[in-house]
């Protein structure tokens, strides 16, 4: 199955940032892909508020998401993304969305939201209090994450005890201290725990890293993009899946109650 990660800078508009989603859509359909992942927050973003991506929220409904369901229908390409979805007033849901076909297929609420490195993102999101489902793509299950979901391996391992091969994780991972290094071994880390592949796209621009990631079963990065805009494509083989679950069946061989929410 060929899959592809979209990254691009957010910019406070959003009727241009579903353009860009939109041009990233039609580029990977063309090349082929089953599967096409997109930053977080996708709506707006100002590095002088960043309150932004809340100010802007939207609800499913709205025209960011009409006109990327729009430029799905009829066709199989699978496309996955976040914003923030009103709440209550001033407040909101960072909601991850998979789209295909023009419709959503899937949704949901970010569990774990980012009160770290002097960040509080829970001063104005709801944090959800569900696991996301699980999608199927061309015979693969598909496990849904987003960003700082990554840090907490329950998450990934119980996606995987419900069957998930592949792990996707829509993020705008901030710049900072050593943030770079954690992001990389966060990814090879989730995969190596899991034996899943690890798809995962960064928002770039002035204060997020970029630097979106294929990671395969055994922690080997097979596709990577720097700081810049870009598309990257690659294929990923159940096969491999298999070899890595052979090898290392750390799924089988652990000795931990699967984990759950409290």
């Amino acid at each position: 199955m060929y899959v592809a990660v979209g990254q691009f800078a957010v910019t406070p508009r959003w009727e241009e940032n579903a353009q860009n989603c939109v041009a990233l859509m039609a580029q990977a359909r063309q090349k082929g892909a089953s599967l096409l992942v997109l930053p977080e927050a996708l709506l707006a973003r100002d590095d002088n508020d960043p309150d932004m991506s809340v100010k802007s929220a939207q609800p499913l409904d709205g025209g960011f998401l009409q006109l990327l369901l729009h430029e799905s229908a009829g066709n199989q390409l699978t496309t996955v993304l976040t914003i923030h979805v009103p709440s209550s007033p001033g407040r909101a849901v960072n909601t991850l969305v998979a789209i295909r076909d023009g419709a959503i297929i899937a949704s949901y609420a970010k569990l774990h939201l980012y009160d770290a490195f002097s960040i509080q993102e829970s001063r104005l999101v709801d944090p959800g209090d569900v696991m996301p489902p699980l999608i199927n793509i061309s015979g693969l299950n598909i496990g849904l994450m987003t960003c700082y979901d990554v840090r907490f391996p329950e998450m990934a391992m119980s996606l995987a005890l419900n069957g998930a091969d592949v792990l996707v994780l829509p993020a705008a991972w901030v710049k900072g201290p050593l943030k770079e290094h954690h992001w990389a071994t966060l990814l090879a880390a989730r995969a190596l725990d899991t034996t899943c592949y690890i798809v995962a796209a960064g928002e770039c621009g002035n204060k997020n890293i970029g630097q979106s990631r294929v990671v395969d079963p055994l922690g080997v990065t097979v596709a990577a993009a720097a700081e810049a805009p870009t598309l990257l494509m690659t294929e990923i083989f159940s096969a491999r899946i298999a070899l890595a679950r052979q090898q290392l069946p750390v799924l089988q061989n652990r000795r931990f109650a699967p984990p759950q929410l409290f």
